[in-house]
C-alpha cells in the first residue's frame, strides 16, 4: 500500500491517475449529470472523448514540465526503462505489446463492417389532429403559439435561447444547423433547422407536437421510424416549448406557416 501511495505522488504517476479520472468523467460523467439536472444527455462519441483526452494529457504534460525538478523526476523511470539492464524483460514487454495494441487499434479502424443502409427519413410525418400534453387535449389545428398574442417576443426569445442552449444544442449545434457534438454520432442526422425544407414549411403547432411527443410520439403507420428525438413534455413545460418554438424562427430568420396556408395547397 505504501509503494503505490509513493507511486501516485510520482509526477508520472500523478499524469497517470488525472488521465484516468479524465477518461472516467469524460466517457460517463458527462451524460449522466444532465439528467441530475433535469436536461436530456446522450453517450459522448469517442471523437469527442479523444479530443477532451488529447487536450488533458497537454495539459497535464505542461504542467509536469514547467518545473525542471519535477521534469526530471518525471523522466527518471522513463530513462531507466529505456536503458537500464536489469529493466531488460520490461523492455522486451513494451516491445511486444505496444505494436500489438497500435495493430489492434489501427485494425478496428479499418476494418470492413456489415450493417444495414441508410434509410430514406421522412422529415415532415404526418401530423395526428390533435394531442394531449400532459393531460390537456390539444387540437393542433386550432393551436396558436400564445407568447405571440402580446406583440412583443423579447423575453419569449431570451427564455427559449436558455432552453435551446440547455437542451437542444448538444445535438442540433449552436448554430441550429445539426452540427451539434452529438450530431454525428445520429443516423439519421438530427434536423437542420436553417435549412428551408424544415422549420419555415411548418406551422408552429406543428413544431410544438414534434418537440413535445419526439420520436416515441410519430405516427404508427409512418414506421418503421429511426429518430433519437426525445419526449421532451417530460421535461419541458408548454411555455418552454412554446418559447424555444419562437427563438427557432427568429434565430433563423423564419416565418411559421399557418394551416390556412397548408390547406390551402392541397
Amino acid at each position: 500500500m505504501s509503494r503505490l501511495r509513493e507511486s501516485f505522488r510520482h509526477p508520472l504517476g500523478q499524469l497517470v491517475l488525472v488521465m484516468l479520472a479524465a477518461y472516467v468523467i469524460f466517457r460517463f460523467g458527462i451524460w449522466l449529470v444532465p439528467p441530475l439536472l433535469g436536461s436530456a444527455s446522450a453517450p459522448v462519441p469517442s471523437s469527442v472523448v479523444l479530443q477532451y483526452m488529447m487536450t488533458v494529457l497537454v495539459a497535464a504534460l505542461l504542467y509536469v514540465s514547467a518545473d525542471d525538478a519535477r521534469w526530471r523526476k518525471f523522466k527518471q523511470p522513463i530513462g531507466e526503462t529505456l536503458v537500464e539492464p536489469s529493466r531488460r524483460s520490461v523492455r522486451i514487454v513494451l516491445l511486444i505489446l505496444l505494436p500489438l495494441l497500435a495493430g489492434a487499434v489501427a485494425f478496428t479502424r479499418v476494418r470492413p463492417t456489415v450493417a444495414a443502409p441508410a434509410s430514406l427519413r421522412s422529415i415532415h410525418p404526418a401530423p395526428p389532429g390533435q394531442i394531449t400534453f400532459r393531460g390537456t387535449t390539444m387540437v393542433l389545428a386550432d393551436a396558436r403559439n400564445p407568447l405571440r398574442a402580446g406583440g412583443s417576443t423579447a423575453e419569449a426569445y431570451a427564455l427559449g435561447r436558455t432552453v435551446y442552449m440547455r437542451n437542444c444544442m448538444a445535438c442540433h449545434g449552436d448554430g441550429l444547423a445539426a452540427d451539434g457534438y452529438f450530431a454525428h454520432g445520429f443516423n439519421p442526422a438530427p434536423i437542420d433547422f436553417t435549412n428551408s425544407g424544415t422549420i419555415p414549411q411548418l406551422a408552429e403547432s406543428y413544431v410544438f407536437w414534434r418537440i413535445a411527443k419526439g420520436g416515441p410520439g410519430l405516427p404508427r403507420e409512418g414506421a418503421p421510424w429511426n429518430s433519437a428525438m426525445p419526449a421532451w413534455e417530460d421535461i419541458l413545460t408548454e411555455e418552454e416549448i412554446w418559447a424555444v418554438i419562437i427563438f427557432l424562427y427568429e434565430q433563423t430568420g423564419a416565418q411559421p406557416r399557418s394551416w390556412e396556408e397548408e390547406e390551402g395547397e392541397h
